[in-house]
C-alpha cells in the first residue's frame, strides 16, 4: 500500500527536474550572450539619460525666459510652440521641472493643463498688485472755502491764511522727470500717481481704453501705456 505514494512522488520529482535541468543548461551554454544583452541594454539607458540632459540644457534658456514672459504659468503648447519640438517631450520637460521646483500643476477645460513657477520677482509683482495706495494726507480747509457752507461766528473768526503756493508747470514737469529717471513707471508708481489702488491699474491694464482712462486720472493729463514685454508703463507722445 505505501509503495503506489512513494512511486508518485518520484515521478512528480522527476517532472520538475527536467525543466531546471534544460534551464541550467541554457544559461551555462549562452551565460556570455545574456551578459552582453544586459550590458548593451542598460548603456542604451545612460546613453538616452546623457542625451536628455544635453537637450534639456539647450531648452532651461528657453524655459526661462518663458517664465518671465508669462509669469511664472507655462503650458506644454507654450514650450513647444517656442521651441519647436513634440508636445510630449514638451510635457515630460515641465514634469521634471515641476518636480524640481516644487511647480503647482493645475488642469482646466479652457487650457488643459498649465504649470505654474513662481520667482521671486513673480511673487513680488502678485504682492505688489494688492498693495492698496496710502491715502493722501488731509488738507487744511481755508477760510475762503468753510465760507461757503457757513458764515463764521464770532468766536470761528480768525486771521486769514494764505493757502500753499501751487506748483508751477516748469516744477511739475520736472517732478514727472524725477520720477521717470528710467523712462517708465512700475505699477505701484503709476498707481500713486492716478490716486488709485495697484490692483486697478493690473487690472485696467490691458484695457483699450488705458490710455484715455490714465489721462483722466493723472494730475498731469498725461496718457499712459501699458508695455507686456518690459511690464512697465510708458508716457505716451503727444502729436502735434
Amino acid at each position: 500500500m505505501s509503495e503506489k505514494p512513494i512511486e508518485d512522488n518520484g515521478k512528480a520529482f522527476l517532472v520538475l527536474l527536467l525543466p531546471i535541468s534544460f534551464l541550467i543548461i541554457f544559461l551555462v551554454a549562452t551565460w556570455r550572450i545574456l551578459l552582453a544583452l544586459i550590458v548593451l541594454v542598460i548603456g542604451f539607458k545612460l546613453w538616452q539619460e546623457y542625451q536628455w540632459q544635453q537637450w534639456t540644457h539647450r531648452v532651461n534658456p528657453i524655459f526661462h525666459q518663458l517664465v518671465r514672459e508669462n509669469q511664472g504659468r507655462l503650458t506644454p503648447m507654450d514650450l513647444a510652440m517656442r521651441g519647436n519640438f513634440p508636445g510630449t517631450t514638451a510635457k515630460r520637460y515641465l514634469d521634471s521641472k515641476a518636480s524640481e521646483f516644487g511647480a503647482s500643476i493645475v488642469n482646466s477645460e479652457d487650457a488643459g493643463q498649465s504649470y505654474y513657477f513662481i520667482t521671486a520677482s513673480i511673487l513680488g509683482n502678485i504682492l505688489d498688485s494688492s498693495e492698496p495706495v496710502k491715502e493722501l494726507p488731509a488738507q487744511p480747509v481755508t477760510k475762503t472755502a468753510r465760507s461757503l457752507l457757513a458764515p463764521p461766528t464770532p468766536q470761528e473768526e480768525e486771521p486769514e491764511t494764505e493757502s500753499p503756493p501751487q506748483p508751477t508747470h516748469d516744477e511739475a514737469k520736472r517732478s514727472l522727470e524725477k520720477q521717470l529717471i528710467f523712462g517708465s513707471l512700475i505699477q505701484s508708481e503709476l498707481a500713486k500717481r492716478l490716486n488709485v489702488y495697484s490692483s486697478t491699474v493690473y487690472k485696467r491694464r490691458n484695457d483699450p481704453e488705458f490710455t484715455e482712462w490714465s489721462r483722466g486720472k493723472d494730475p498731469d493729463g498725461i496718457a499712459w501705456s501699458y508695455s507686456e514685454k518690459t511690464k512697465e508703463f510708458f508716457p505716451v507722445e503727444e502729436n502735434g
